[in-house]
Parts: structure tokens; C-alpha cells; sequence
């Protein structure tokens, strides 16, 4: 019986389930791999799953797929919207949505599998699916391998993944090399001596402290990173006080930095550490700030090699035109460590999910920024049709162009 992906699909959209938490969404995709015949592992990397197609002598081929969603609330106003909530690591309770698309990860996931299970007497190896937790953290890759993944599955020749990203649908970008930039995920505290709100002569103000840090970082991509190189540094939280008339005694600064190399990694790093240990003494603190590296993702590169190969199959499957070079995503993934662990090649795209007219329409106005939803919005959802079918026709074709 054919697997009905729409309905899949937007069963999973109004069902997200935070990062370690998947085990909803687990469960429907271990029961449909058993269902194709494939042999099912689950648990592994906490919510994991692992599916095993042995189909005669030939290469071992990784196919990824993630399935965690975000402490979004969803504004798309669809029919079937998530309406979910969940529980987050500080115990709080938080709106949940897919809002970067690893709902359709998984059912493209899902429907490729199924072809490639109709299509077996066309091809010989082995085909090992993952269905991956927590890519939101950063962790779930390495939570798999951790877990011992390589002892229950054989080493792969090839890792493959996708993405679903604001490309028009049916457009395909892949480029070999550095497919996505590394990421650091940093905590900074920086310690004041807190006292009351009309005195703020005899405290260190740390809120002053952070605004001062705060800025400075912005100098390290504008002022002393070379304007041809990529570098990011985010600042995407900051917390400090409880009352208007308190002034508190720390403040804690949450950092997001990107870079294409280890060499801006080490590049960026130290500038970091040096604002945040300066601005810390310009205030007159009297403990040194602490930073605490919370998450390290290494770049995506794609082998060169075997993405050529990728790209004309991708380009066999749905058209020359169909498929682009993105440029360099500044997103960061963990996808790699599976290539990394096993020394295999890697290669890792993306494929459009918004209708083309309206992509179009935007770019033509200037406007696509501001009206065609990015990843991690809660704006963000693909058209349904076709972007099931191009994910299921990319991920199948480029996994054909290496089983025998």
C-alpha cells in the first residue's frame, strides 16, 4: 500500500516535539520503516532511530534525516497549524512548531525509502536510514554515534542529507566544499555587585556591562574580520534582573558564531574573549566574566568528487535548470559528524519549498526578505506539492547514484 505523504506530513506539522523529546515522531517513522521491510533500531542517541535495508553485494549508503522542532509559536495561520506546546530544559513551558522543516526532512525521508524499496531489484547494497533527534542543539548526531551506532550498522561509503530551505520549489542547491559554516554556541556571565537602583554609584552594573559588551562584539565581523571572508557573531540572548529598581549582580549573555574555517573560528573566538574580558575591566568588575562553550558544530563540506556525482543525478532526476549553487549557507548543521566518525565523503543540499510565483514576485519587488519566511520563523512552512515529491525524487536519486 502506498504511503500516504501529504497526510503524513501534516500529521507530523501539528505533532512537533522538541529536541530529546521525539519520540512521537520516532515511533510513526520507525513503524513505517518495519512496515517497508527494513530492519528497525530505536532509542539510539536517546530518540534515534535506525533502519537497515541489506539488498545484496554493493556500497553502504547513509541517508539522514532530522526530526526535532523549535520553542516556536506558529503564525502561519494554516488549517494545520501546531498548536502544541512542550516542556524545555529550564522546565518551562513553551510553544512548539517545525518551524525549520524537519517535519518535511522526515517524510521525504520516508517516501524515498519507499521508492527505493519498489526499485530494489534495480539496485545491490546496503541502505542505512537515520532518523536523527536534537538537531536543533547541535547534539543528536553525536548522541547516535555516541550511543554506538557504528556497532550496529556498517560503516558507510557515502553520507548524504537534506534540507528544506526558502529556494522556489523544485529548485535543488548543492556546491561542493563548505555547504554550511561551523558554529559555537556560547554562554557569557559577566559579574557585577548589585545594590539598589538609587544608588547606583556603590554597584557594578552588569546591565551597563553587558549593553557595553553587547555592542563591542558587533566591531569583530564589521571591523576586523576582511569584508571578502564570512564571520558571524549573534547575540541572541540576554538576561539580567528581576525588578526596575534593583540592580542586579550579573547579567548572562547567549552567543551565536559562525565561520566558514578553523582559522576565523580561532579568529573569532579570540576577539570574543577579549571584548567580554575587556569591557568586564573597563567596568571595574571585580570577578572575570565566564565563557562556556556550550555547543561546537563543524563545517559542513561537501566531497568534491562525490558531489559531482550527486549533481547530475540530481540533474538526471528533475532538470538541469532544476538544480543551482547556493553559495555558502552560514547556517551551521551536525550532519557531519557522521562523515567525520567514519571517514566517508559527504554530501548535503538543499531543495526549495515556496511557490515559485510568489518567490518570484518578491524578488522582483526586493522584497524577498521581508516576504518569504526564513527557517526558524514562525512564518515558516513549505508548500505541501511539490516539495514532498522533489525531496522524495532528490534523496532517492542521489542514494541510486551510489548503490550499485
Amino acid at each position: 500500500m502506498t504511503i500516504d505523504l501529504e497526510a503524513l506530513y501534516i500529521d507530523l506539522h501539528q505533532h512537533p516535539e522538541l529536541s530529546f523529546q521525539e519520540t512521537r515522531t520516532a515511533g510513526i517513522a520507525a513503524g513505517h520503516l518495519r512496515d517497508l521491510g527494513l530492519d528497525v533500531r530505536e532509542g539510539v542517541g536517546v530518540t534515534g532511530v535506525v533502519g537497515v535495508l541489506e539488498n545484496g553485494e554493493g556500497p553502504v549508503v547513509w541517508v539522514r534525516a532530522d526530526m526535532d522542532a523549535l520553542p516556536v509559536a506558529e503564525e502561519t495561520g494554516l488549517a494545520y497549524a501546531s498548536t502544541a506546546t512542550g516542556i524545555d530544559p529550564a522546565g518551562t513551558t513553551v510553544p512548539v512548531m517545525h518551524a525549520c522543516g524537519h517535519d518535511m526532512h522526515v517524510t521525504a525521508m520516508i517516501g524515498a525509502v519507499e521508492k527505493l524499496v519498489a526499485d530494489r531489484d534495480d539496485w545491490s547494497g546496503t541502505l542505512v536510514v537515520l532518523i536523527q533527534p536534537a538537531e536543533e542543539y547541535g547534539a543528536g548526531a553525536r548522541a547516535m554515534l555516541d550511543d554506538g551506532l557504528l556497532d550496529i550498522v556498517p560503516k558507510p561509503d557515502i553520507v548524504l542529507g537534506q534540507h528544506v530551505t526558502p529556494l522556489p520549489a523544485g529548485t535543488i542547491g548543492v556546491r561542493s566544499g563548505t555547504q554550511m559554516a561551523a558554529s559555537d554556541g556560547l554562554t557569557v556571565i559577566l559579574h557585577g555587585r548589585g545594590g539598589h537602583g538609587s544608588r547606583p554609584h556603590s554597584t557594578i552594573d552588569p546591565v551597563v556591562m553587558a549593553a557595553a559588551t553587547v555592542m563591542r562584539l558587533q566591531t569583530i565581523a564589521s571591523r576586523e574580520v576582511d569584508p571578502r571572508d564570512v564571520a558571524v557573531v549573534t547575540v541572541g540572548s540576554i538576561h539580567a534582573g528581576l525588578k526596575n529598581n534593583i540592580i542586579p549582580a550579573e547579567a548572562k549573555l547567549e552567543l551565536s558564531l559562525r565561520y566558514p574555517t578553523d582559522e576565523m573560528r580561532d579568529k573569532v573566538l579570540a576577539s570574543v574573549e577579549r571584548i567580554v574580558r575587556a569591557e568586564a575591566a573597563a567596568s571595574g568588575a571585580e570577578r572575570e566574566p565566564e565563557i562556556r562553550t556550550d555547543h561546537t558544530l563543524p563545517p559542513t563540506i561537501n566531497d568534491a568528487d562525490a558531489t559531482a556525482r550527486v549533481t547530475s543525478a540530481l540533474q538526471r532526476a528533475l532538470g538541469e535548470t532544476a538544480v543551482i549553487d547556493p553559495g555558502m549557507f552560514t547556517g551551521s548543521e551536525d550532519v557531519s559528524w557522521f562523515a567525520r566518525d567514519t571517514g566517508a565523503p559527504l554530501v548535503f543540499w538543499f531543495w526549495g519549498g515556496v511557490d515559485p510565483a510568489r518567490f518570484q514576485a518578491a524578488m522582483a519587488a526586493g522584497t524577498l526578505d521581508k516576504d518569504i519566511p526564513t527557517n526558524h520563523s514562525p512564518f515558516f512552512a513549505p508548500e505541501i506539492h511539490p516539495t514532498i515529491e522533489v525531496g522524495v525524487t532528490a534523496l532517492s536519486a542521489a542514494a541510486r547514484e551510489f548503490l550499485g
